[in-house]
């Protein structure tokens, strides 16, 4: 496509095409909008959650800016699941899969209305992967502007954020707090709109999105609530219409040296272990190759420098105060970590955009390269005869490296909390929670109403859990996901017992249990895969058509 021959001429012009006008003009668009580059703005707005709630009125600005720089808006939407409402439910089941539906509809209406270009705006964890998935399917100029972390909630005199309620939850349910305690921490948690505040999983792809090229750097960063938040959406929208005259698309920008960049990112700051997850899905729409070894090669060789919870001290406006993500990429330059000539949507490298980086005197959030948290970075991918395919962990340098112990197993994570609150789960167990992969879930939960219970309950730091799903990018301690092959397709896990002994090395990079593989092989000849929990709709579609987490859990 050039600026004179745009994508949407083959849509509006010419007399066959009167019909097209007619119905646009029904929706308010005349002949001079029409002639114009039509921009779509892909928005993930929801009443369900304060995460995208503010995203309608951010989508107003960014209009502004798109008519100012000669385009047309057009706004459309797409679903948006809540994980922290969904947390702890069979609801959550749909949070994964959703990822896929966001990335599928988003193709959909810009590839079907033939648009020049589109702005996506998202929130919730699955919404800024699933907009970057069809920003590699479709290759037209496009820019992702995330709406913005949630102020932290006070509580105590001390910031808190839905980690803190979710933790509380087990607390409570132990004892540890009463009623009126936990009833205190839900009401003042969460007191507005935006994302929830750590480097959850949120904050963790919209750092990672900045980092990898495909956000203004600098945009995101902006709480959600913040004044400033409406002047970063107008220039947001002037920048769409100006990537369709530059002809400036996402395979300029997604490249393997800006992968690298992207994990790096989620390796210095802590993030959340989705993002494994999610940048094997981006690599694959984007036709790059990437293993989850590599997330381990990357994050060994990446410093911890950025203090954010859950594992840290602070909470993403803290690092918007101290210098925002553009300080993050300074950090990994000044560490030499950095491919400084990938290329970002402002047209400058992502070199350029960290020596522009306005650091706060004085600022806690990011440390210098030579005082690092931690040598290495937050991701560890295990492997062993528990995962032959890969497991991943979150170390924000405070767990334990090894950890034995007796496995108690659980075939789903509804059955857990009952054994937690009613004192079963003992120091130095390890709980193994199976069947809830892509697959065997399907849609592989979260389980932050199960971590979350068991740091509550005061076992944190002596008990592990093993999982064939995923983590909340709230979770803490020493909790591995993602093991796979998965349970409901005959990995390990199926055939373990309660009593077996599984032994977690986070140095070695093991994950193991005490049993020969001819013992291994000997029940999984015995083993019966359980029937699937959906037979009809979009679960039973995704578990017949997911991968395995060791490749995104992408479908095909």
């Amino acid at each position: 496509m050039t600026e004179s021959t745009p994508i949407s001429k083959n849509i509006t012009q010419g007399p066959s095409r009167a019909g097209a006008r007619a119905m646009y003009r029904a929706a308010g668009f005349d002949a001079d909008a029409l002639r114009n580059p039509l921009i779509g703005i892909a928005n993930t707005w929801t009443e369900l959650g304060p995460c995208n709630f503010g995203l309608r009125g951010l989508a107003e600005h960014v209009k502004t800016g798109i008519r100012q720089a000669g385009g047309t808006p057009l706004e459309f939407n797409t679903v948006v699941i809540s994980d922290g409402i969904t947390m702890g439910t069979e609801g959550m089941k749909t949070s994964l899969i959703s990822r896929e539906v966001i990335a599928d509809s988003m193709e959909l209406v810009v590839r079907g209305h033939m648009l020049d270009g589109f702005v996506a705006l998202t929130g919730c964890d699955k919404t800024t992967p699933g907009a970057i998935m069809a920003m590699c399917r479709l290759d037209i100029p496009s820019v992702l502007l995330y709406g913005g972390s949630i102020m932290p909630g006070r509580h105590d005199q001390v910031d808190i954020t839905i980690q803190d309620v979710y933790e509380a939850i087990g607390a409570h349910a132990t004892g540890r707090i009463d009623d009126d305690q936990l009833r205190l921490i839900e009401e003042n948690a969460c007191p507005g709109a935006g994302s929830c505040g750590g480097q959850f999983t949120a904050n963790t792809m919209a750092t990672a999105a900045e980092i990898l090229g495909v956000a203004l750097m600098g945009s995101g960063s902006v709480p959600a609530t913040d004044p400033r938040k409406e002047a970063v959406g107008t220039q947001v929208g002037g920048l769409a219409v100006e990537l369709v005259h530059r002809n400036l698309t996402p395979s300029q920008i997604i490249t393997r040296p800006a992968l690298d960049n992207a994990i790096r990112s989620i390796a210095t700051t802590g993030g959340s272990t989705n993002g494994v997850l999610h940048f094997l899905a981006i690599a694959r729409e984007a036709g790059l190759e990437l293993d989850i070894e590599d997330f381990q090669t990357l994050s060994s060789s990446t410093p911890l420098m950025v203090d954010l919870k859950p594992g840290g001290r602070f909470v993403a406006p803290d690092l918007d105060k101290a210098g925002g993500i553009a300080l993050v990429a300074r950090r990994l330059k000044e560490a030499g970590l950095l491919h400084e000539e990938a290329l970002t949507v402002s047209g400058r490298t992502i070199g350029q955009e960290a020596d522009h980086a306005v650091e706060t005197p004085g600022q806690q959030v990011v440390v210098p390269v030579d005082k690092p948290l931690k040598k290495s970075g937050g991701l560890v991918v295990l492997k062993g005869n528990l995962a032959p395919e890969g497991a991943v962990v979150k170390l924000a340098g405070h767990e334990r490296a090894q950890h034995q112990g007796p496995a108690r197993v659980f075939d789903s994570e509804d059955s857990v909390m009952p054994a937690i609150e009613q004192g079963q789960i003992q120091p130095g167990d390890v709980v193994v929670i199976r069947y809830e992969g892509p697959k065997g879930g399907p849609g592989m939960r979260e389980m932050l109403a199960v971590t979350g219970a068991i740091v509550g309950a005061g076992l944190g730091d002596s008990v592990a859990l093993v999982t064939d799903g995923r983590f909340s990018g709230a979770t803490r301690g020493l909790m591995i996901g993602h093991a796979a092959p998965e349970a409901a397709v005959g990995g390990p896990l199926a055939v373990l017992q309660d009593g077996d002994t599984i032994t977690i090395d986070t140095t070695a990079g093991r994950l193991d249990v005490a049993l020969d593989e001819a013992e291994i092989q000997a029940r999984l000849a015995a083993w019966e895969a359980p029937p699937p929990r959906y037979t009809s709709g979009v679960m039973a579609k995704y578990a017949r058509s997911v991968s395995s987490a060791a490749q995104g859990a992408v479908t095909s």
